[in-house]
């Protein structure tokens, strides 16, 4: 790190106390290990000479200020500055506090480590040699530090190495600190294994490019089958711990289902979705329901699946699914919670201009307002609704804008927007004019299905709520 800590000029005139401080002893021998530095954004009492006692007192109070810098400095990417303040701070840990030393350790492992990862003139040497002085410093974070190099490897490509790092650091004994950091033991295997993971996938690649060429073909297999079982092992591990293994999880099951093992497979997904000791993850439902679908299960499972997905998340993507499939139900209750599902999902900013989700909310009430059954659930979603939907869907704004971008996104919300809101509902108007004005047909069959149907729409509202307009 102190290659690139570049020294300013010092001042023409050094104050007494500066220079005294320069030639003591503790001073010289730190010199040695770290450059002098001339540091004008410290206040006076962070760099001028004091007695032991004063300094004692002082220092506590001195470090806040010089960490407070330091933040400063590195949410403002002053990554130099940053950098010459914790040269500082670790200088003055040296000259007065060697006992205390492994006090501030941790600090300063992430500090350096962020400045190393942002400086202009750092290098991966300089990050390594970094890495290497906090292993040996911070015996009771070893394995952290071991995975923080591991992943800063990994950014910048450096796969070998990497892997390299973690099986170095899986091989780490030190006494009780080794049984105190099982947790990070763990993930270091598990991270391992994700590694034998990507080999396991680079010759699989390999292995279906190729085809089948002899003697080649079977290196290339018995060279997979060791990824495999290398990262089974951890990965299988891991994922028997409670947390959140999106990644770990689908890796696994991508092993598991190549092999043909999809019983496995499954369990590993139903323990990960359902098991309580588990925290609450949309994910865990999705590759559940994705693993389902690949394999054609029923469509009592992946409604199941979608289901708990919709409670956690009802603006995930896939409630289009979801719809789809209840839509097709022959089951009222199934129908009924179809419709509610994509009133929810339209609740969302992000859906406002999805024209699938427009498009099924549109079939579905057109057919409730065609049949006049269930005109109910209708009214018990948009009750809720009817207060803010106008605005946040059906203004004229939104009229010409969806009409200018996209023309069935128009229709669908226009269609919408007539049954909601009747007739005379600002969007509907604008929309079905415009239509009607650039002679589409489809335009002109929505606006004769609206007006035939705005009776059906004064029997589910009553004149006060019709009089409320976008």
């Amino acid at each position: 790190m102190d290659s690139f800590l570049e020294e300013e000029e010092e001042a023409a005139t050094t104050t007494t106390t500066a220079a005294a401080a320069a030639k003591s002893p503790t001073a010289q021998a730190g010199s040695v290990l770290l450059p002098a530095l001339h540091l004008p954004f410290l206040p006076p009492h962070l760099y001028q000479r004091a007695s032991s006692r004063e300094h004692k007192l002082n220092f506590k109070k001195s470090k806040e200020v010089c960490l407070n810098y330091i933040q400063d400095a590195m949410l403002q990417k002053q990554w130099k500055r940053a950098a010459e303040f914790l040269n500082f701070y670790i200088e003055s840990l040296e000259k007065d506090f060697s006992t205390e030393y492994m006090g501030p350790s941790e600090m300063i492992w992430r500090i350096g480590t962020e400045i190393l990862c942002h400086h202009s003139h750092s290098s991966m040497k300089e990050f390594n040699s970094f890495i290497e002085q906090m292993k040996t410093l911070g015996v009771k974070r070893y394995l952290k530090v071991c995975l923080e190099h591991a992943f800063h490897l990994l950014c910048n490509g450096l796969v070998d190495e990497a892997y390299q790092n973690l099986s170095l650091a899986e091989s780490w004994r030190f006494g009780e600190q080794t049984v105190i950091q099982d947790k990070e033991m763990k993930l270091i295997q598990a991270y391992r294994g994700l590694l034998d993971y990507y080999s396991w996938s680079k010759q699989k690649n390999i292995l279906l490019e190729h085809g089948h060429d002899g003697f080649e073909d079977l290196s290339v297999e018995q060279e997979m089958h060791s990824c495999f079982r290398k990262a089974a092992v951890n990965l299988k591990e891991i994922i028997k711990i409670p947390g959140v293994w999106d990644l770990f999880v689908k890796c696994y099951v991508d092993l598991l289902e190549f092999y043909g093992d999809h019983n496995e497979a499954r369990q590993v997904l139903n323990e990960y979705a359902y098991n309580s000791k588990f925290p609450a993850n949309p994910n865990a439902h999705v590759y559940l329901y994705q693993f389902l679908k690949r394999h054609g299960e029923s469509k009592k499972s992946l409604i199941s699946a979608l289901k708990i997905l919709h409670d956690i998340v009802p603006s995930h993507e896939l409630m289009i699914d979801f719809n789809t499939m209840l839509q097709k139900s022959k089951k009222r209750k199934k129908r009924r919670l179809g419709l509610e599902v994509i009133f929810a999902a339209l609740d969302y900013a992000g859906w406002k201009e999805n024209v699938k989700a427009w498009n099924c909310l549109a079939r579905q009430v057109k057919q409730i307002v065609i049949s006049e059954k269930h005109l109910d659930w209708i009214k018990q979603e948009w009750n809720s609704r009817k207060d803010w939907w106008p605005a946040f869907h059906f203004s004229r704004y939104l009229a010409k804008r969806n009409w200018q971008e996209n023309e069935s996104l128009s229709y669908e919300k226009a269609l919408v927007a007539g049954i909601l809101l009747g007739k005379d509902c600002k969007y509907f108007k604008y929309i079905s004019h415009q239509g009607c004005k650039a002679q589409v047909k489809r335009f002109r069959i929505l606006k004769k299905f609206v007006n035939k149907h705005n009776p059906v729409y004064l029997r589910i509202f009553s004149l006060s709520d019709s009089s409320v307009q976008p």
